[in-house]
């Protein structure tokens, strides 16, 4: 399959280069030719198969005419050797829990998947690749998670300082060997557009081989589709179709979910759930876009003002707002909401979330009232509120008890170098390291 640019249609690459490039040409992002479409013995059988089994099938559908089928199982099932699990809340509404990955974040599945696929191109290059990846908080640490110690392979991850938790911090800071990180002082978006700078510097380009891990790259993208299907595979019912709430920053992860859609998972709405970075419930309600500063808010990986993914979402749509109205809605939650959905969760459930799951949870309430029709709803849990414990734990009136996977970093020394956000200090940073 041919992968093309949303700034230039025309614009055809392979899979290869798709993922190694990261961006296309123009600040444009790839997406694959066309959508192909599940057998529907498949989807029929699907709710007996494993995560894995699923995961397998949905890769070939996209990925088996670039890698021959023994070394694409391979991949997908070792990448894939995550749990995914399911909690009910109550008749009406579920968690997907995709949390359970060595980071402890949903970006593991992604993260794992990319490294395995740069890695596997990357094999009978002579010359290294280095990963340039923005992070509000969970992408750097699966990101250094999962491209550790990979042959071939340079991780430099750019994060805003003061705005991730601490454990976030740790996991993204103290992996040292190919992992470097640089403290940015600004927000998100400045580190992101750092990195698209970076991206459009044809001289540094051509010194070196550079891509991204954020989800602007496919490759980090399309595995996320993934649990979007084992989802549907256990809680579909005939008579209710399944809506979802993801908890949206920079809509990768919502975006993952379109194209399962479309691959004929069945999937009936989408609830795209923000904080107050709400440029997207305000893109939906007045059919303008218009990007701005980031707020910083508890959910710190939400916390976008320019989402990159809404170019593929627009793409997906063919730019028919009033079809993407049907098919997604939005709600934007402050603070002190979300801190309120995390305390009456655990008092009406005993199950603590996080705060980007908070605001997932609100976004389905949302919709229930407003639409007042019956609801099967998923709530897409992206962390653990382990994570999290300066929000957490004041609203459920307890300490938390820390997993060992974000134990282990507690202790270690943070290394990081820390820079401005102008463009020029990156630059003559990754000129003077690089080699």
């Amino acid at each position: 399959m041919k992968y093309y640019s949303t700034q230039n249609p025309d614009h055809h690459v392979s899979l290869r280069e798709a993922v190694l490039a990261g961006m296309a040409p123009h600040g444009g992002l790839f997406m694959p030719q066309y959508i192909p479409r599940l057998r529907q013995d498949f989807l029929t059988e699907m709710d007996s198969l494993s995560f894995q089994d699923i995961s397998a099938e949905i890769a070939r559908n996209f990925l088996a005419r670039d890698l021959p089928p023994a070394d694409l199982d391979a991949l997908v099932m070792d990448a894939m050797d995550l749990d995914v699990r399911i909690k009910i809340l109550d008749d009406s509404q579920a968690i997907l829990e995709t949390w359970h990955g060595p980071t402890m974040a949903f970006k593991d599945f992604g993260a794992r998947f990319m490294a395995r696929l740069m890695g596997y191109f990357m094999c009978d290059e002579d010359r290294k690749l280095t990963i340039l990846v923005a992070t509000s908080g969970d992408t750097g640490s699966a990101v250094a998670s999962g491209f550790l110690k990979v042959p071939g392979i340079e991780v430099v991850i750019l994060y805003p300082s003061g705005k991730v938790s601490p454990s976030q911090e740790k996991q993204l800071t103290t992996q040292g060997h190919n992992i470097r990180a640089l403290e940015v002082s600004g927000t998100f978006d400045d580190c992101q557009n750092l990195v698209k700078q970076a991206f459009a510097d044809e001289p540094l380009r051509k010194a070196h081989l550079l891509s991204s891990a954020n989800s602007i790259n496919i490759a980090r993208l399309l595995p996320q589709s993934f649990y979007y299907a084992f989802a549907a595979s256990r809680l579909s019912k005939q008579d209710i179709g399944l809506t979802v709430s993801v908890p949206c920053g920079n809509f990768g992860n919502l975006t993952a979910g379109l194209i399962a859609q479309r691959m004929g998972v069945p999937i009936h709405h989408f609830v795209a759930s923000t904080n107050k970075n709400d440029v997207f419930p305000e893109y939906l309600a007045t059919g303008r876009f218009q990007a701005q500063p980031s707020y910083q808010t508890l959910s710190n990986a939400m916390d976008v003002g320019n989402p990159s993914n809404l170019a593929r979402i627009q793409d997906l749509f063919e730019n028919d707002l009033n079809q993407m109205r049907r098919d997604i809605s939005s709600y934007s939650f402050d603070d002190e909401a979300t801190v309120s959905a995390i305390g009456k969760v655990q008092r009406v459930y005993d199950y603590v979330i996080d705060p980007h799951t908070a605001v997932g949870y609100l976004g389905l309430q949302t919709f229930k009232e407003r639409t007042k029709e019956p609801l099967n709803g998923v709530i897409v849990s992206t962390a653990h509120p382990a994570k999290f414990p300066e929000s957490v734990e004041p609203a459920i009136g307890r300490k938390l008890d820390i997993p060992p996977q974000l134990a282990q970093y507690l202790g270690r020394e943070k290394q990081a170098t820390p820079i401005s956000n102008d463009y020029g200090e990156l630059k003559r940073y990754l000129m003077d390291t690089l080699r």
